[in-house]
């Protein structure tokens, strides 16, 4: 299962809050691609595909696909804020190692 922190949560919804028409929820994925093999994708979604597993964070809708679930099994989502900059990190046990830009890994 994936896990948001509740600060990231919180920054999903203010982000949706500002979308119109506002989003159904949010689709996390693995996606191919990037220097080691794999990245993250984060997306607004208006409604989740017929094969999505739905995960709920109090009102917020998590939409995550088969494929992806298989990488992201364990995993955690927060929102960081530092001098460098803020965004979104994922903590995964499964990564193997990660590239030098930060936003792709392997498993």
């Amino acid at each position: 299962m994936v896990q948001i922190t509740e600060k990231a949560v919180s920054k999903v919804r203010e982000i949706m809050s500002s979308q119109e028409p506002a989003p159904a929820g949010l689709r996390i994925a693995v996606v191919g691609g990037g220097c080691s093999g794999f990245s993250y994708s984060m997306a607004f979604e208006n409604q989740p595909n017929m094969l999505d597993k739905t995960y709920k964070f109090g009102d917020l809708q998590v939409f995550i696909d088969q494929a992806s679930l298989l990488y992201l099994d364990g995993a955690e989502v927060d929102f960081v804020e530092t001098l460098e900059g803020s965004g979104f990190k994922f903590n995964n046990p499964q990564v193997k190692s990660t590239c030098g830009c930060g936003s792709s890994f392997q498993v």
